[in-house]
């Protein structure tokens, strides 16, 4: 039932391992999807379409077609701003950028491309959409990011971000998807292109400096003059992403001077990487193995932090703790930002997916504050951010984004680099690091243990998964406990959760299928120690197999 460690995990990729650019980008031009076959069909998950152009799912016809589709979408709806179009480090992100521009510039979208075609950040496109729709009531801005986030170097994504500045939600990508997979069904007719010399020099392409913008405004966000005093030493490893120049800027701009770039390089084969636990490369920063080498560094630096490839993840390492799990750090910035933002509304509540860690429910009700959970996906967030109704969204796979310090509106995306730099400002005005800060609340609140787990699943048992009743859940009992109560529907907004969650006054399981693979996962947590959690894990796969056996 647990996940089988590679041998090979945290250690440094051996050549052999090592992705051949060449091959990938050549596959990229030369590859042409089959529509007919599932997985080389456009499919947009929580996070865009993502693939690889060695399988033939992410290659220039799926970015032809879902470039048009989005341009006959922005048309349709009247969005007629600019469109800000930043990319990642990955070998595909640049070959799939001039694919996007070539169809953009043809259909007479006015692009904002980085100024000296510098990497972009997630929070960078999210931050320039809402900057520039302030206010604004027509000509609105949207956005694209070619990323497949922290996913292995072979692997190329493309997501949308509407005027709201965050992930597109499923009533828009189902267009874009179908719309894309019928110009992949008609062999590209009707996609309009230009031959990129002509689309860059076009009179509707500008450059668009998201560097120093994003930088400029990271004081209105952070208490930047208290992370510029504090007592410890700072390190940063970019892992290669689009973010890799943004911090040497921040250290410049607001001069500080413990802040320790510790690389920036760019090599799309992320050779400097260590191994994930399956034995890939992964530039996940909430991965222990992954970040292998960084948390070897925690004796030099009072606080180390990383972020993924397209910079909207975050992984904190303490001195006092190593790599802090991503729930407990959430709980961490939850507890410090409401007790430490005085212009933030009284009523702005806490919002957290649904197999996010109940520490941080403890933590809300202790502040006082309402709790806002919703299904996996950062796209539930970005209404309650727009409007401040949510002074904090975060999820369980190291996503957070926050409020601006007056109350109002950040990005309505992950943003990786501002709850990385949170750390240093929570350590310079509490005395403490986040690990510390956490030890705090669990021995105020409880010491959560927590794991996720996979197991096999037939596509048939996805789906009855993914619609699974609470009726359907016999038990009255979990790991010894009353079950409090079976969701299919997140308690936030009333979405469905896309599986089941089972509570009980000190532990709890959510089972929910893969978008991607054949397994389901089991998400678990318990505050009556590892003995309790295996038992939780030990029994929700027993309740879902019966489930799905009786469904």
């Amino acid at each position: 039932m647990s996940q089988k460690i590679n041998p090979l995990a945290g250690q440094p990729a051996p050549l052999d391992l090592l992705v051949n650019v060449p091959r990938l980008v050549s596959a990229y031009y030369a590859g042409q999807p089959d529509p007919s076959v599932p997985s080389q069909r456009v499919a947009f998950g929580t996070s865009g379409h993502r693939g690889s152009s060695f399988d033939n799912a992410f290659n220039e016809w799926h970015v032809l077609a879902m470039s048009q589709a989005i341009a006959d979408y922005r048309r349709q709806k009247g969005i007629d701003g600019p469109l800000f179009l930043g990319i990642d480090t990955h070998a595909l992100s640049t070959p799939a950028f001039n694919s996007a521009v070539e169809v953009l510039a043809a259909n007479g979208v006015e692009l904002m491309l980085s100024k000296d075609d510098e990497y972009t950040p997630t929070p960078a496109v999210s931050h320039a959409i809402l900057v520039y729709n302030r206010g604004r009531t027509t000509g609105l801005a949207d956005g694209i990011v070619i990323t497949p986030s922290h996913n292995p170097p072979e692997s190329g994504g493309f997501k949308y971000n509407p005027p709201n500045g965050g992930p597109a939600g499923t009533d828009i990508t189902s267009a874009v998807e179908a719309a894309a997979n019928a110009f992949l069904a008609a062999g590209l007719k009707g996609v309009k292109r230009l031959p990129l010399a002509q689309a860059l020099r076009a009179s509707t392409t500008h450059r668009h400096d998201y560097l120093n913008t994003y930088v400029e405004d990271l004081a209105q966000v952070l208490d930047m003059d208290a992370i510029r005093d504090v007592a410890v030493d700072l390190g940063v490893d970019p892992l290669g992403g689009a973010g890799v120049r943004y911090w040497p800027a921040i250290a410049e701009r607001y001069k500080l001077g413990r802040l320790n770039v510790l690389s920036q390089e760019v090599d799309p084969t992320f050779r400097f990487m260590s191994l994930d636990w399956d034995g890939r490369i992964r530039m996940d920063p909430s991965s222990p193995d992954a970040m292998h080498k960084l948390i070897g560094l925690r004796e030099r630096f009072g606080i180390a932090f990383a972020c993924d490839t397209d910079h909207d993840r975050h992984g904190i390492v303490t001195r006092s703790a190593g790599l802090l799990p991503p729930n407990n750090y959430l709980a961490v910035m939850v507890d410090y930002l409401f007790t430490h933002r005085p212009q933030w509304a009284a009523h702005a509540a806490v919002g957290k997916t649904v197999v996010s860690s109940q520490m941080i429910d403890r933590v809300a009700a202790r502040l006082g504050r309402k709790l806002y959970e919703v299904p996996v996906g950062f796209k539930w967030f970005v209404d309650g951010l727009v409007d401040s109704s949510l002074g904090f969204g975060g999820e369980e796979s190291a996503g957070a984004t926050f409020l601006r310090r007056d109350g109002s509106v950040w990005t309505t995306d992950k943003d990786g680099i501002v709850p990385a730099l949170l750390s240093a400002e929570i350590a310079a005005r509490t005395g403490r690091d986040p690990g510390e800060r956490f030890a705090e609340l669990a021995q105020a609140l409880g010491q959560p243990v927590a794991n996720r787990v996979d197991a096999a699943a037939t596509v048939e048992q996805k789906k009855k998964l993914s619609s699974l009743s609470p009726q359907q859940v016999l038990s009255t009992e979990l790991a010894g406990e009353k079950i409090q109560n079976v969701l299919s529907h997140a308690p936030g907004n009333g979405a469905a959760i896309g599986g089941v969650k089972v509570v009980t006054e000190n532990g709890w399981f959510a089972a929910r299928p893969s978008g991607t693979e054949n397994i389901y996962k089991i998400y678990g947590e318990s505050f009556l120690g590892a003995e309790h959690l295996g038992r939780i894990l030990e029994e929700a796969q027993q309740l879902v197999d019966k489930a799905l056996a009786t469904g």
